[in-house]
């Protein structure tokens, strides 16, 4: 379903550019509120899982995610390379990226304008988003 992270004829799908860039745009949200945690490690380990990314050196692949998202100073560069998959994968991310936000059962200000911007760089229906975060809220509240 979720295809972005596939290359044909290719052993190395963790190296793909969206899957990197998917990665470094959940690590970046869930350190936005300088609180980088266990839980929201593991979600964004899921969530890459999830999109298809090989599980094999998935460990490695997220310390390399983490690495390029210290590095980065703009969500720019992670959102360049994803904005233009369908809206059924946006809405995958989406939902990930709410996950990792309501993973401490609350939304700060920083989080909740990191969503807002994301809205517009990935091309979302702002009801979209909010739907999705509402769904995420009410389960993990």
């Amino acid at each position: 379903m979720f295809n972005i992270f596939k290359k044909e004829q290719t052993k190395e799908d963790n190296n793909h550019p969206s899957a990197m860039a998917v990665a470094c745009l959940l690590i970046h949200s869930a350190k936005i509120d300088e609180n980088y945690t266990d839980k929201e490690k593991e979600i964004v380990k899921k969530a890459i899982i999830e999109m298809g990314a090989e599980t094999k050196d998935i460990d490695k692949f997220i310390q390399e995610a983490e690495e390029k998202e210290k590095d980065s100073n703009q969500i720019l560069d992670f959102t360049r390379e994803i904005k233009n998959i369908t809206e059924d994968d946006k809405k995958i991310i989406v939902e990930a990226l709410w996950n990792i936000i309501y993973s401490d059962e609350n939304a700060d200000m920083y989080e909740t304008n990191l969503m807002r911007r994301l809205s517009g760089l990935l091309y979302l229906d702002p009801k979209v988003v909010g739907d999705v975060k509402e769904k995420i809220r009410l389960k993990n509240s």
